[in-house]
């Protein structure tokens, strides 16, 4: 199994309560990707942690820094967890400059300290799709599918995430 990278950049994945303030606050350490990596024995993996902020906050100037993170690591395979309001606007861009590479941008839409199912559902999915995949590509790994960024969209109506033009 080749070693994995993963990028956290915040996004409501990692998200926890602020009892002070009353917020959600995006968790800079990444504890919920560390108690899924631990719970699920994944040892071959670098965890780094760039941007921390919620998807919409996010600027072209954190994507650059997404991009020079993703080319100075030169790893081959790459998860990003990633807020999904702007997961295909972050793929899309990664997507301009990156073509060797296999990366795989997932989410989730309650944060893990809410409810960590969802959560762990999506990444282990997109660990899962990254250990066999041999395609390079720029894709995205939610709610049971993991397609090509082009292939997939945030239906805002439905809450989930769903197959563009009926693809399978």
């Amino acid at each position: 199994m080749d070693k994995i990278l993963i990028v956290n950049t915040g996004g409501t994945f990692n998200k926890i309560y602020n009892p002070i303030k009353g917020t959600l606050d995006i968790d800079r350490e990444a504890n919920s990707i560390k108690s899924i990596l631990s719970a699920i024995k994944v040892e071959k993996y670098k965890l780094i942690n760039i941007i921390g902020k919620d998807s919409l906050d996010i600027t072209k100037q954190d994507r650059m820094q997404l991009l020079d993170t993703i080319v100075q690591y030169n790893y081959k395979k790459i998860i990003i967890i990633h807020g999904t309001d702007t997961i295909d606007k972050t793929a899309k861009f990664l997507d301009k400059y990156i073509k060797n590479k296999q990366i795989i941008l997932t989410g989730a839409m309650v944060p893990f300290s809410i409810d960590p199912i969802e959560a762990t559902s999506n990444f282990s999915l997109a660990l899962g799709y990254i250990q066999s995949n041999k395609k390079n590509g720029i894709y995205i790994a939610m709610h049971s599918f993991v397609k090509l960024y082009k292939d997939i969209y945030k239906n805002r109506k439905l809450g989930v995430f769903k197959l563009k033009n009926g693809k399978i």
